[in-house]
């Protein structure tokens, strides 16, 4: 993968504004007039080095553009190239969630929540600032972008944000004790897997104290290659395990029919989905 930027040249010149003159309709959309779009465009693009040198040459042709060199941190995620595949995680963001929230020197664990833990309203519990709690949730939330083992953990502490309680931060807080001493896991995507598209899913039953509802659990392999996870607490209540597992397989399902539509549209054969 190759990162490029290109300049916008109508930055360089002198922008005189018909006051008669209407908005394009993409400016209306963004809320945004043509001046204050951004000065130049990074985009990646992931070919054959011979055509990705053909693609440059040509939007040489008509832009002012440069080449970045081997893309290696895009959006917070650290990419590494290797011959044998790609590697994804964040440890830099982990580092600076850390001294965000102060727990640079926090003791780490072992894993990212007890699993005795039966988490409810805790209506006797001290509460807590909330602001910083949502801020911590929506931090780490992003962090699931290549952390699928604190997806789980994480939703849960997220349904406590209106009024959390020192027991739901202390919840939050093992997290990222989690993290610091696992900061190097990331999603590894082996080059020349095959495209099977296999789905998992799970479910427990009444996990939830508060409304009695369970949650689903589900993670799509493209090959070998972890492309999808996902946790979510069902809306109704189911009454038996069976009828839980049966939510989760079927969102389980849905994500897999989208999931071999997208490939498709990308001309992508699947060789097998299950």
């Amino acid at each position: 993968m190759e990162k490029l930027q290109i300049e916008d040249r109508r930055q360089q010149e002198e922008v005189v504004e018909d006051p008669k003159k209407e908005e394009s309709p993409l400016a209306q959309v963004q809320g945004e007039s043509s001046q204050d779009l951004p000065k130049d465009w990074k985009f990646v693009i992931n070919h054959p080095q011979d055509q990705i040198i053909e693609f440059s040459k040509c939007m040489h042709s008509e832009f002012e553009m440069s080449m970045m060199g081997e893309l290696n941190f895009f959006l917070g995620l650290q990419i590494k190239q290797l011959k044998e595949g790609t590697f994804i995680n964040q440890a830099k963001y982990i580092r600076d969630l850390l001294k965000r929230f102060n727990m640079e020197e926090a003791k780490t664990m072992k894993t990212p929540m007890s699993s005795s833990i039966k988490f409810d309203m805790d209506k006797k519990g001290k509460p807590v600032n909330s602001t910083m709690y949502r801020g911590m949730i929506g931090s780490l939330l992003y962090l699931t972008a290549s952390r699928p083992d604190i997806m789980y953990n994480l939703c849960l502490c997220a349904r406590f944000q209106s009024f959390p309680k020192e027991s739901h931060l202390s919840a939050v807080k093992r997290i990222l004790r989690y993290l610091k001493g696992t900061m190097d896991i990331g999603l590894w995507y082996p080059k020349g897997d095959n495209f099977e598209l296999i789905g998992y899913s799970d479910a427990d039953f009444a996990g939830c104290k508060v409304e009695r509802k369970s949650t689903s659990g589900t993670c799509h392999f493209l090959g070998h290659s972890l492309v999808s996870w996902h946790s979510k607490k069902q809306n109704s209540v189911a009454l038996s395990t069976a009828e839980a597992e049966y939510i989760a397989a079927s969102l389980c399902c849905a994500q897999i029919l989208w999931m071999k539509q997208t490939l498709t549209d990308f001309n992508l054969i699947l060789s097998m989905f299950l």
